[in-house]
């Protein structure tokens, strides 16, 4: 598959021609903070922040994204007269026009951009996704005039199958149609917000469930849109043109589609933008409308937010080594994703060799609240942040045994999180970044524990004063028998539940994955300390 390299708004792109003759692949767009997408390289895609419970669109398996790319995620419509009428990135689109496609994916891996160029009617359509820490997911579109005269088009845009904040991942799988029934979509037309909620949480017991949160869109570019918070009139627009405000829709599936004329002068290009975020209460739904009515810089902020994140991914990925500059692009972007992916799987430490003991006492409390209670006096004494070295000392001194070993195996990581294919059961995922308490920082590492042990390899490399801890957590996560749990997280282990009717639930690892993991912690422990190995033992 031949890839090239463009300059787009000041960073490096990979761009992949004719993605539409290859077989439908699999992308994760990444962020620096808790967002999530998985996406079809024919544009279906779910996304959402923090887990699979807070999905801004259904969370299905790879297939299922890319078989219901028309009916959910972005949806694009242009009439340029009564005869001819275009929908970028259909399946029969090719049919009906001479048209080239590309995908592009940015070297950091946190954008991803489709285009679609109708050499019959003259146009280029694009739209790209990215991410903002404050205000979710951006979805910045355009269409651009390739003749020398000037031309006015009627275009539809938006998304489709917005999910209502509320609905598990397992009650949208097994239960749709039922969601659907308590669905409601509301447009404040006023300032353009879209707000997906459910009449109430769905629940089969006589109590009291109110719906208290949303899922909103909003956007910003195109001049007095009709709004339509359903797909039930895309037909109607194909057809005729002609379309009815729609600002409040019950039982059906949501949608935030915006319908409007555009005109464009010679070689003129029109670009807007949608914003979409999940798990909004009242208050913070109220102060969206208003710093949309208000705030005429917003989206310069949402601009330099974007960026913000980059910057921190690169951040993030360059504290474990993994920028380089030769002259093999490809090379460079190479170790570079491997990198960002190793970490995405194992973490990456928040501060070095710096232990921030309010997040160790939160550890060890649960870990052991009998060692956490005949110790707290000392812990307390150490102040707020202390180097490693130091507090091993320390805890060394004590002579408690229970309170060294968890000690040594407390690993202060960051930015673990699920990456891959949504059908592999094992693959459970929460991104926990932000209390949604306080606000304050979280520290927080799981996967699987075949991923957690191989990645913590190579950032052990980085972090070579951390082996011993990962050692300690390698052997705690183990049993003498040679039994391994299935996953692994900062406060515990998650162990195989065997159920007779279901294949998948045997997914745990056997006795080679432990030696051969334990043997290469141990083997480069003892490069680095031959003194140290003998001293465990």
């Amino acid at each position: 598959m031949p890839i090239a390299s463009e300059r787009i708004d000041s960073e490096i792109w990979f761009k992949i021609s004719d993605p539409d003759k290859r077989r439908p692949f699999f992308m994760s767009i990444v962020s620096d903070s808790n967002h999530w997408m998985f996406i079809s390289s024919n544009g279906g895609l779910t996304a959402g922040r923090k887990n699979a419970e807070y999905a801004l669109f259904p969370y299905y398996t790879d297939d299922k994204l890319s078989e219901l790319v028309h009916t959910t995620g972005s949806k694009t419509i242009i009439r340029v007269s009564k005869e001819e009428v275009w929908e970028p990135f259909v399946e029969h689109g090719a049919e009906h026009y001479n048209i080239s496609r590309n995908l592009y994916k940015n070297q950091l891996g946190n954008k991803v951009m489709f285009e679609e160029i109708n050499h019959d009617l003259g146009l280029s359509f694009r739209y790209r996704w990215s991410s903002s820490n404050s205000y979710g997911f951006v979805r910045e579109a355009s269409l651009k005039n390739l003749k020398n005269d000037s031309r006015k088009v009627k275009i539809l845009d938006g998304l489709q199958n917005i999910q209502p904040y509320g609905v598990n991942s397992d009650l949208q799988i097994r239960q749709s149609n039922l969601v659907d029934a308590y669905k409601r979509s509301e447009i404040v037309e006023s300032v353009g917000l879209g707000i997906y909620a459910l009449s109430a949480i769905i629940i089969d017991r006589a109590e009291p469930s109110e719906a208290l949160k949303a899922n909103t869109v909003w956007s910003t570019g195109l001049d007095k849109p009709t709004y339509l918070a359903s797909s039930k009139q895309l037909n109607s627009f194909k057809k005729e043109g002609s379309v009815k405000s729609e600002t409040d829709v019950k039982g059906e599936k949501g949608a935030y589609l915006l319908v409007t004329d555009i005109k464009l002068k010679a070689k003129d290009e029109s670009k807007w933008f949608m914003i979409a975020n999940v798990n909004q209460d009242q208050t913070a739904v109220v102060e969206l409308s208003s710093e949309i009515k208000k705030d005429k810089s917003l989206i310069e902020n949402i601009r330099k937010d974007i960026e913000l994140g980059s910057e921190n991914l690169t951040q993030l990925v360059a504290s474990a080594d993994g920028l380089s500059e030769t002259d093999d692009l490809l090379r460079d972007t190479r170790h570079y994703a491997n990198t960002l992916f190793n970490i995405m799987r194992g973490g990456i430490f928040d501060r070095h060799y710096d232990i921030e003991l309010g997040d160790f006492r939160k550890y060890l409390r649960k870990a052991n609240h009998s060692v956490y209670t005949r110790n707290s006096s000392m812990i307390n004494s150490l102040g707020k942040v202390v180097l490693r070295a130091d507090f091993l000392q320390k805890c060394n001194d004590t002579g408690d045994s229970d309170l060294i070993r968890l000690a040594t195996e407390y690993l202060p990581l960051k930015f673990s999180r699920r990456h891959g294919d949504p059908s592999r059961p094992w693959n459970k995922f929460s991104i926990n970044t932000r209390s949604e308490i306080d606000g304050s920082k979280i520290l927080d590492y799981q996967g699987n524990w075949r991923d957690i042990f191989q990645n913590w390899e190579a950032l052990s490399i980085s972090f070579p004063g951390f082996i011993d801890g990962m050692i300690f957590k390698f052997l705690n996560a183990s049993t003498f028998d040679g039994y391994n749990p299935y996953r692994v997280t900062k406060d515990s282990f998650d162990w195989e539940i065997v159920e007779p009717e279901d294949p998948w639930s045997f997914i745990g690892y056997w006795g080679d994955h432990q030696i051969i993991y334990l043997l290469k912690f141990l083997e480069y422990q003892q490069s680095l300390n031959p003194s140290a190995l003998g001293n465990l033992l």
